[in-house]
């Protein structure tokens, strides 16, 4: 070291640092003979020396290392973006507005960076297990609470892609995750509003519309920069500790449709029975009352024709009249009478025909 030679003549110095004798007193002592202490003036002048002969290897070094630095700088400027993928580039840290489309591009790094966002639709599942592994749904998420005061569990799908992807990187930290909140409250608040049958089967795709409606206008107001396509209700039922006991209830309610059903068929029948019995006594009616009207026109208009003949031949009239009623009268009579004749007996014997027929035709029969 320097401070070795402090001490002149070559010899070695036991003093201190300062060529001072052991347990002597006083400050450090001046170099003595044709000794010469090194100061800051000559270190730097020796470095200066030093360096005045050249880099080693030369201009061959610098060459090589500037075209290092230009190769490390190339592979860091060029980048490549996928056919699902678009580019954002941010100068400063501020995103240009251009956006860079599938292939290859350049950029001034590190002055310029990019970052990018997937064009191709993504699924988040809410209430069951997450497949791509960003985050694994709790169960839980699909419990919720309807409008009759039932738990349900509702299992769906939200199926979205990014529209604007400046808006996407940028504007919120977490995207997926806040998809998931936005579509899990939506979905709350529509079953919230309705009866868990609408849940379960009777109003699937009006409540994924709406929910999709939701959504939609949440993640707008953010400024999320996505698109929701679809929401699709895969499944919906009640929690597992209480499905025994629902399974009970559904099968009641069907076995109360059924004869409901039946019921109902059979009112059917017997009324329709009853209106057709009740049209046939109506065509009935109307085709009695219709014989009876005509004949008694009829009787009207022969009446009226016998009395015109009458009063033309009130004789003539009369005694056909009297004729006819007892040709009508004693037709189906089995005894003849006569008037008085020559001899004076009124009553002639005669032959009893329809006693004689009447025992022919029991005979026969037997």
């Amino acid at each position: 070291m320097p401070w070795e030679n402090n001490g002149g003549g070559g010899g070695r110095n036991t003093g201190g640092p300062w060529g001072q004798a052991p347990g002597g007193g006083g400050g450090p002592r001046r170099p003595s003979g044709g000794g010469n202490t090194p100061n800051l003036e000559d270190i730097l002048n020796r470095g200066r020396d030093q360096f005045k002969g050249g880099v080693p290897g030369g201009r061959w070094a610098i060459v090589g290392g500037i075209i290092a630095l230009l190769a490390f700088w190339g592979v860091n400027s060029v980048y490549t973006i996928n056919p699902q993928e678009v580019g954002v580039e941010l100068r400063f840290g501020k995103p240009k507005p251009e956006l860079s489309g599938p292939g290859l591009h350049f950029m001034l790094w590190p002055v310029e960076t990019v970052e990018r966002a997937t064009t191709t639709v993504n699924q988040t599942q809410i209430g069951a297990a997450n497949a791509s592994g960003a985050r694994a749904a709790n169960v839980s998420d699909g419990l919720m609470l309807s409008g009759d005061q039932n738990i349900v569990n509702v299992q769906f799908s939200v199926f979205w892609a990014i529209s604007d992807p400046v808006a996407y990187l940028f504007n919120v930290r977490d995207q997926e995750s806040m998809v998931r909140y936005a579509a899990e409250s939506a979905m709350r608040e529509v079953v919230g509003r309705r009866p868990a049958q609408d849940i379960y089967s009777d109003d699937r795709s009006g409540i994924s519309s709406e929910v999709l409606r939701i959504v939609q206008a949440t993640l707008q107001s953010y400024g999320l920069g996505v698109t929701v396509s679809q929401v699709l209700i895969e499944n919906a039922g009640p929690p597992s500790e209480v499905i025994d006991a629902f399974n009970e209830v559904q099968r009641a309610r069907q076995d109360e449709t059924r004869l409901q059903e039946e019921a109902r068929s059979y009112a059917n029948t017997l009324l329709g029975d009853a209106r057709g019995r009740a049209a046939a006594l109506r065509e009935e009616a109307a085709a009695y009352t219709n014989r009876v009207v005509q004949e008694a026109t009829g009787e009207a208009q022969r009446f009226n024709a016998i009395y015109a003949e009458y009063v033309n031949a009130p004789e003539v009239t009369r005694k056909r009249l009297f004729l006819e009623t007892m040709e009508e009268v004693l037709g189906k009579s089995e005894k003849v009478l006569i008037e008085n004749g020559a001899d004076g007996s009124g009553v002639v014997p005669y032959l009893p025909l329809p006693e004689l027929r009447s025992r022919a035709n029991t005979s026969t029969g037997n």
